[in-house]
């Protein structure tokens, strides 16, 4: 199959599911035997596509429909562009108490579903189970999208096992499925409604510490967070990022032994990248 027809495909499956209501939902207009007319170009079929499996819920799909996602994402993020932290510059060691216990920071402004690296973090919701508004730009969302629907039927699985939502500063590990880094730690932020307190600051490094602690116990060596909390959660970025950096960098000097080699700290505007190299450099 042509990535066209792989993208038809899927499209055309998803709209089967619920009698065509997922259709109906996100405004298509209908067709003829029940069906929904789909555009001819590209933009507008991979928009609907995407926003299809951001609304679908974690109900199990067929093999065949998971071999052609899978198929059609492979050849999206090769096409996207995929950075290899093996390319990145280190730009602040954290040294041990030997020079093989160096451990490196690195900064990389870029779009965190096209990194490889063993682990990359989510910034979660409580109920772990990614965004599902159509086409978002958060970071949940761009991450289920390009990682295919097993994403989101892994976090339910943990999930129901779990019994509960996700507390925040904990952290759960999935497989990454069809994005380029091997697995995602998700983590649940603190929200501010109001201001930042010291709960609030406890409760962001605790993402981090435990997202370093899970990457540990998995043996993972490099690991790329993004800017937790400071989107719709509403930390300041200036603040979000120092705690973040001292964080990390206290965690690395007292776990000398751990397999966490590398940690990438993840931006995507150039306000946090100004940030983190005032921090950094």
């Amino acid at each position: 199959m042509t990535q066209a027809e792989r993208r038809l495909y899927l499209i055309t499956e998803l709209l089967k599911e619920d009698k065509g209501s997922a259709g109906f939902k996100l405004g298509l207009v209908p067709g003829n035997e029940g069906g929904f007319v789909i555009p001819d170009d590209e933009k507008s079929q991979r928009d609907i596509l995407r926003a299809l499996m951001n609304i679908r819920g974690p109900y199990s799909i067929s093999e065949d429909f998971l071999r052609i996602q899978d198929e059609y994402l492979q050849q999206v993020n090769k096409e996207r562009g995929i950075t290899d932290i093996a390319d990145l510059k280190c730009i602040k060691e954290i040294v041990g108490s030997s020079p093989t216990m160096t451990r490196g920071l690195y900064l990389w402004q870029g779009d965190i579903t096209t990194l490889k690296v063993d682990a990359i973090v989510n910034a979660a919701n409580s109920a772990l189970l990614g965004c599902f508004a159509p086409l978002h730009i958060c970071i949940d969302n761009c991450i289920h999208t390009y990682a295919g629907i097993q994403l989101r039927l892994a976090c339910n699985e943990l999930m129901q096992k779990q019994g509960h939502e996700e507390g925040t500063g904990l952290c759960k590990i999935t497989p990454a499925f069809n994005l380029p880094s091997r697995y995602v730690l998700h983590t649940v932020g603190p929200i501010i409604y109001t201001s930042v307190g010291p709960r609030e600051k406890f409760l962001l490094a605790n993402c981090y510490k435990n997202c370093l602690e899970t990457a540990a116990q998995n043996q993972l060596e490099s690991v790329a967070f993004c800017c937790i909390s400071t989107g719709v959660f509403r930390f300041p970025q200036d603040l979000a990022a120092q705690i973040a950096v001292e964080t990390v960098e206290q965690w690395l000097a007292e776990n000398p032994d751990s397999s966490v080699k590398k940690v990438v700290f993840n931006v995507f505007g150039n306000k946090d990248l100004e940030i983190y190299q005032g921090l950094l450099l």
